[in-house]
């Protein structure tokens, strides 16, 4: 694994459409990603094939998901004009490398990945399709076809990255030296809870949208849970288990003393510690909103296209190389 401190290097990272992004975006990744691409040649991709996987049945809202994710990416300060932002299905030579690589990749190998047994078990078994088992392939081939050679990830992460080099080996050793092997830029994202005290997520429905006016932020911050021991102002509380409390860690880490301290004692009501976080959190994320509110939606699609030119005058040699390699075509 390299350190994030590291040179110069290729990163590359992507995200399933999933329309507007939320703060655990945000302080999970995307501000990440910024940090990454001032000092690096860096690639962020929009993977819609991707959402196919688990979403092959649900397409309607796809082409809207894409826009109000890019508004968001864009709104954070992810810059085109320094990163290469594009549509994983506008880059023709994935899919090609994806068929030509699933030719060498043992079917143990993608069973093996912890999260295809456990979205089995949430999703339920009709997402276990062809396209399903092989989209730990695609993410390598997500990676390998623009040469990165480093991926931002989260420990949870880590078996995706393993496999992708473990695959990049072997088809190296079969064919000789074609592909970067990558290596993962291991980042510690700090928990962000939803409004139910879960990791936030959409489909959980608990999740505060960077979108979302102030308005509508401090009324789900207002409704969030905390110590249910903690029922009138001046009863102790018990931070460790609140996500209110989680939450100020994220965004108002200098108070999180004094908060602690106020809650553990019962001098800080529930109320008033949701009410300072809910204005924590509206002046922190008040930029991107008013960026965001700047960006012409119909200015998207010019945007991914140079972002697909960039990408594939990459692609174009790689999926090149790795034919010439197999002796096709």
């Amino acid at each position: 694994m390299q350190n994030i401190e590291s040179p110069h290097r290729r990163i590359m990272s992507g995200s399933r459409p999933t329309g507007r992004q939320h703060i655990g975006h945000l302080f999970g990744a995307l501000s990440n990603w910024v940090m990454l691409a001032r000092d690096n040649d860096a690639f962020f991709e929009i993977a819609d094939y991707h959402a196919l996987t688990t979403g092959y049945e649900k397409t309607d809202a796809l082409q809207s998901n894409i826009v109000e994710m890019v508004l968001d990416w864009l709104a954070v300060g992810i810059d085109p004009a320094r990163s290469a932002v594009y549509l994983q299905s506008q880059i023709p030579e994935i899919a090609e490398m994806h068929l030509l690589l699933s030719m060498i990749v043992p079917v143990a190998w993608l069973q093996r990945v912890p999260t295809f047994k456990d979205q089995i078990a949430a999703l339920g078994p009709e997402i276990a399709t062809y396209g399903f088992l092989g989209y730990p392939l695609m993410q390598l081939v997500d990676i390998a076809i623009v040469r990165a050679n480093a991926v931002p990830v989260g420990k949870d992460q880590l078996s995706h990255i393993e496999l992708a080099r473990e695959i990049v080996r072997r088809f190296n050793h079969l064919y000789g030296a074609t592909l970067v092997e990558p290596q993962a830029l291991l980042s510690e994202f700090p928990d962000v809870p939803g409004t139910d005290g879960r990791k936030m997520s959409k489909s959980y429905g608990n999740a505060i949208d960077l979108a979302d006016d102030d308005a509508t932020t401090t009324k789900k911050i207002r409704a969030m849970l905390t110590d249910p021991l903690k029922v009138r102002r001046n009863d102790p509380g018990r931070p460790e288990i609140c996500p209110v409390f989680s939450l100020h860690n994220v965004v108002n880490a200098e108070r999180v003393s004094a908060i602690e301290a106020a809650c553990r004692s019962g001098e800080l009501g529930c109320l008033d510690c949701k009410l300072e976080l809910a204005a924590r959190l509206n002046a922190t994320i008040a930029p991107v909103r008013e960026r965001r509110a700047n960006i012409d939606p119909a200015s998207i699609p010019a945007l991914l296209a140079n972002g697909a030119e960039r990408a594939r005058a990459i692609a174009v040699p790689t999926l090149a190389d790795v034919k010439s390699a197999m002796k096709i075509g």
